[in-house]
Formats: C-alpha cells, structure tokens, sequence
C-alpha cells in the first residue's frame, strides 16, 4: 500500500509543476524582440541623423539651379556657366552629405526611397554634364551668337534670328554625340525611380503625379534627344549652313486621301539659305503635270481602280504607303517637266499641319480670304480647310490664274508671321508642333543625301513601312520575329473631299491556334454621318461630301495566308467580290475596294492566319499610322476580350 500512495505522489507530482509553469506570462518572449526593435530604431534613427545636412544642402542646389535656368532663359551663356559651376558644387555638397545615408539603403521599405534619392542626384549630375558639353560648344560663338546677356537674337530681324540659329545648331553638332551619352544616363537614373511608392499627396500636395510628369518630361525629352540625334548632326546642312538646298514642298490634301497623306494637290519650291527660305514658285499640281514632255502608261492600280483615268500622271504618283518610293516615283515623271529644277529632296505636309500652324499663330489673310482655325459651320471643319476648297475646287466662271498657288503663299505667309516677331512667343509652341506633327506623320521628308535620308528614317519622320532593312531607332520592331504588323490604307480614286466626313474604326481579335500559329478577325468600319454635297457643275457647288470609292490595302505579316472576306466590291460594277492576296513592301498584301456614301456605312471583314509565335507569353504588335488621318479608333482583342481601344495618333507598338 505504501509503495502504491508513492507511486501516486510521483505520478501526480510533474502534473502540478506542468500546471504552473503554464500560467507564468512569458515575458522573455515579448521583451527581447522589442528590445531588437528599439535598438534598430535607434539605429535607423541615428543613421538618419544627416536628414538635417542633406536637406538644408538640396534647397541650396534648388535654388542654383534656379539661377542657371533663369540665366539660360535670359540667354546668358556667361550666368549659365557659372550657374552650372554653382550647381555642381551645390550638387556635390548634396551627394556628400547623402552618402551618409547610404547605409540605409540595407532597411527593408526604407532603403527604396534612399535609392531614389541617389538616382534622383546621378540624374542631376548627367543633366549638367550635358550642359557643359552645350557651353563648350557654343561658348567660341558667344559673341557672333548674341549670348553674352543682351541677346542679338532677339532683336535682330527675322533674317538675322534665323542665321543665329543656323550657326548655334551648327556650334553644337560636334559636341551632340558627347551630350547624348549623358542625356541617356540621365534617362536611365530617373527610369529606376518607381513613382507607385510615393503617396498620391500629401496634405495639400500632389505628390506621385508630380513625379510621374517630371519622369514623363524628362523621357520625352531624352528619348527625342537620343532618337533624333542623327537628325540634329545634320540639321545645319539640311538648312543651307554651308551650301544652299532646295526643296519641292508638296501639299497633300488629307480630306482627299491617298497612300502617302492625300491627294498632291499643289507644291512649292523653296530655296534655303543660311536658314532662310527663300520662295521660288509655287503652283496648282496639275500645272506640273501640264509641263511634262512625255506621257506614262498607267499602272494596274489606276486603271483598276480610278475611274476614266488611262495614265500616270505626277497628281497621282504618290501610289505606294512607302513615301520614300513614292516620291521615287514622283522624281521618275517630274524628271520629264520642262523648266524643272535641281532639288535636294522633298517634304510633304497636309491640312492639319496648316491647322494646327493657325491655332498658334492665330488667323492670316491671303487673297482676301481670312484663313484660320475656327470650326466653319458650312463643312463642319476648320475655316482655313473650306477657304483651301473653296478657291482651289469650286467651278467658277473665268480663268482662275494659277488655280492653286494659294499653297504656296499661305505658307510663305505663315513663315513670315513665325519668324516676324520675338521667338519667345512663337517658337517654342511651333517647335513641339512640329515635332507633334511629325509624329503623327503629317510631315514626311525625302532627302537624296543618302546621310540626312538615313537620320529621317532614324527618326521615323520619313513614311517607311517597317521591314527587316527598313527600322527607326525609337521602334523596337523586328521583322520576322515574334512580332505582329498591321498597316490598313486607304485611298480615295475619286475627286470629292469625303475623306473630310468619313470616320474609320479597326478591330482586331487575335485567337492562337493549336500550333501557336495566330488567327486574326479583322473588321474595318467606314461611316459617313453627312448628306451629299450639290455635285453639279452648272450649279457651281462645292463637291466636298461625294461616294468615297475606297482603294483599301491591309499590309500583314509575310506569308500570312487569307481564310476568308467579305464587304469587297469590284471597282467595275459593285458587285461583292473577295480580297486579292499578293506580296510587296515585304509584306502580305490584302487588297480591295469598297464604296462609303454620304448618309452611309460600308464594313470590310477578313479572316487571315500569320506565322507569327511568341517567344514570351506575351503578343507584340506594330501597328503604323497611315499618313495624313487622324482619330481613327483602333481595338485589340485577344480571344475575344478586348485588351486595348484607343485613337490611332502614331506607330503604336504594343506588348499584351
């Protein structure tokens, strides 16, 4: 019985002591890791301790380069280079002092910030690098430049203003190679800096989309910069610096479309000189065509889709989406002009370049006429569109002399506005124009020097359709890999300006199939909202809003095979027909012709498949503007679910 109780007590003892250890708060368990918190807060706060230096030393580097961009602006080139001088030193204090945070960049969620901070400063310091290169350049030159404080750009005549900046683009052309190395490093540092960390505001400030507009202006800038630096090496020499140049100015009438921009509707001679343009002549297109000595036999597509047309005639050479072999072609017929001249290339430009010239300089009189760009109520488009119309197409009862050399007055007119008073109320806003313009392919240029062609095409600024051989630097295109491609163009074979009321929308739905192989549902959509102008040539009216007789061309990668189509039409008699398959531009062509009439709609549906396969999961797609439209809508779909819609402004490059 004894040996029984202490088996109990043994038994039941553990028991007891299990129970009171369990009801004892363990505080080792809360207080060392507290501990290690409070000192790595101590840690962190001490590290921060150089906040104070580094903030005080960063307004001091703000407000220098305050100073050296007033200085720019003032066109100071000696204030700008003690200002850089300044900012460096200020910016180097900066650096110093926040090398001594750089520990910090060790600390989960805080070490983010800290390397923003430092990309933010390697920025800067690339940013002043590429302007001591600029002042190096153009500092040989301060005086014959005016850049000395009173600037002898600004008051000199327009002349004058254009010579200077001749000579200052060509002071910088040795040193743009240098700039360009640390305008991309500049680029890289503030790419790295990631504006989703930042808070939307704080208090009152607007905090992450102040960074993202900053991040933006500064790409755009650096990207411009990079991609059009074969463009600026020879900018001098294309604006007559060392020998005078001479240029046919070719005015394309988007409203009439055709494979380049619009129909050729007039042109212009301009001869530079030191920056100065200087107008030979100008005239009504067809004058050309009336010149020639010879005629040419028209090609397959004019006589299968113009109507009554039988040669080929200088008005309708621009037939290729290519603008480069188009104008190859314009060369061929104008070669057989009497009187013509030497020219050293040719640049073409449409109605919305006038248009968007007009916002910003405001109205001008040529004529009698006021052009502007003020909606007209009795086209339902810019004035200046209906006056261009309305001189150059409406039947009148006399010889109208020189029927549209209007072209080119309009735009010797606009030139003497531009460059008539200070360039610092003109100049800025017509140069990111103009760079707008030539993104959105409303400005194309043919050079026969075979280095300015290759920086045109550098800059995609000369209407190439994209292949293998043919590539612009700001596109990461490449043909034949796992890239798609589509170009739809229009043209119209009639002589009315419906092109001016019909709007256009694209669909793409791109499904894969069981081999990779991808199948696409194209679907254009054409619809013309307006009634029917009075067509009658013995009522005089003016025949803008006509059928459209559309030449239509889908440019698709090589080898894709057609499946199936339909809403073609033979050009002949209008009956339904299917789209021709043929090769050309390195490309699949897809080829026919629809009829859009006022108060209409017409639909072009095909079904192709392409050889195209990713290599990444993901679809690539270069899409490229056809020249001289504007807001077409374009929608992707991948299986059937739409993935992107947006207003086709320029080659679009996209990666779903």
């Amino acid at each position: 019985m004894p040996e029984m109780f202490k088996k109990i007590s043994l038994n039941t003892s553990p028991s007891i002591k299990s129970t009171d250890r369990k009801r004892r708060f363990p505080w080792k368990v809360v207080f060392i890791p507290l501990a290690v918190f409070l000192v790595c807060i101590l840690i962190i706060g001490i590290m921060l301790l150089p906040m104070r230096g580094v903030i005080a030393a960063a307004r001091e580097t703000i407000a220098a380069g305050s100073n050296l961009g007033a200085a720019v602006k003032n066109q100071d080139l000696e204030l700008a280079k003690a200002g850089l001088a300044t900012t460096r030193e200020k910016l180097t204090i900066l650096s110093e002092e926040y090398k001594k945070m750089s520990m910090l960049k060790s600390v989960p969620f805080l070490g983010s910030y800290i390397a923003d901070g430092e990309h933010a400063v390697n920025a800067a310091f690339a940013g002043l690098s590429a302007g001591d290169k600029a002042i190096e350049a153009l500092e040989p030159n301060a005086d014959l430049l005016g850049l000395k404080g009173e600037s002898k750009f600004v008051s000199g005549t327009a002349d004058e203003r254009l010579q200077t900046a001749v000579k200052t683009m060509s002071a910088l052309t040795p040193k743009i190679n240098e700039m360009a190395v640390h305008i991309d490093t500049l680029r890289k540092e503030v790419d790295a800096i990631d504006p989703n960390r930042y808070p939307t505001k704080v208090r009152d400030i607007v905090v992450r989309e102040k960074i993202v507009q900053v991040k933006d202006v500064i790409e755009n800038a650096a990207n411009l910069f990079v991609n059009a630096q074969p463009l600026l090496m020879n900018l001098p020499k294309l604006l007559g610096d060392k020998e005078e140049m001479r240029y046919l100015v070719l005015f394309q009438n988007d409203k009439e479309l055709r494979a380049t921009g619009g129909f050729i509707t007039a042109y212009a001679q301009f001869r530079l000189v030191k920056g100065k343009a200087i107008l030979e002549k100008a005239d009504d297109i067809y004058a050309l065509d009336a010149a020639k000595k010879k005629n040419f036999p028209a090609p397959r597509e004019i006589l299968t889709f113009h109507k009554g047309v039988y040669n080929l005639n200088i008005r309708d050479s621009n037939l290729s989406p290519d603008f480069k072999l188009s104008m190859q072609q314009f060369e061929e017929l104008y070669d057989s002009v009497s009187g013509k001249e030497k020219i050293d290339g040719i640049w073409a430009v449409d109605t919305h370049v006038l248009v968007e010239a007009l916002k910003i300089l405001g109205s001008v009189y040529v004529y009698g006429r006021e052009f502007s760009a003020d909606t007209d109520k009795r086209c339902d488009c810019p004035k200046a569109v209906y006056e261009l119309e309305d001189y150059s197409t409406r039947p009148v009862g006399y010889v109208r002399e020189a029927r549209k050399d209007i072209i080119g007055v309009l735009l010797q007119t606009l030139l003497q506005k531009a460059l008539g008073i200070s360039p610092s109320k003109y100049w800025g806003q017509l140069f990111q124009m103009l760079l707008s313009e030539i993104n959105e392919k409303h400005v194309l240029a043919y050079f026969h020097d075979a280095d300015a062609q290759k920086a045109a095409e550098s800059f995609n600024m000369a209407g190439r359709i994209m292949t293998a051989s043919e590539t612009a630097t700001l596109l990461k295109y490449q043909e034949g890999k796992d890239w798609d491609y589509l170009h739809v163009n229009n043209s119209n074979m009639a002589g009315a300006k419906a092109n001016m009321f019909v709007s256009q929308k694209v669909t793409k739905d791109v499904t894969a199939g069981g081999d990779g192989t991808l199948i696409t549902k194209l679907t254009l959509e054409y619809k013309n909202p307006y009634p029917g102008s009075d067509c009658g040539l013995e009522s005089g009216g003016l025949c803008l809003n006509a059928p459209l007789r559309n030449w239509v061309r889908i440019f698709v990668p090589t080898g894709s095979k057609l499946v199936d189509s339909k809403g073609a039409q033979s050009p002949k008699d209008n009956k339904p027909v299917g789209l021709e398959t043929y090769d050309a531009l390195g490309k699949t062509v897809f080829e026919g012709f629809l009829i859009v009439n006022p108060l209409g709609t017409a639909k072009l549906e095909l079904t192709y498949t392409s050889s195209v396969k990713s290599e990444d999961g993901k679809y690539k797609l270069l899409i490229q503007k056809q020249p001289g439209t504007n807001g077409d809508e374009y929608t992707i779909k991948l299986g059937g679910r739409e993935r992107k819609k947006f207003e086709l402004a320029t080659d679009t490059e996209l990666v779903l």
